[in-house]
């Protein structure tokens, strides 16, 4: 069964998967110079909903406290 397409998403058709779903980043960044590297940055970033973030057991001292 090939995939199809039923129509362009729109910004908030994507923002409400996002925040459903959630989209999880990692990304390390290193910037060098002449084969030196002189910055490192890690990057851990979860995007969603609180509902969405509660479901999976993220977050859990921030839900708490209120």
């Amino acid at each position: 069964m090939e995939p199809t397409r039923t129509g362009r998403a729109t910004l908030v058709d994507l923002l409400d998967r996002i925040l459903d779903k959630g989209l999880i980043l990692d990304a390390d960044l290193i910037i060098s110079l002449a084969g030196v590297p002189l910055i490192a940055v890690s990057l851990y970033a979860a995007i969603a909903g609180v509902e969405t973030m509660a479901r999976y057991g993220m977050m859990k001292e921030l839900i708490q406290a209120k």
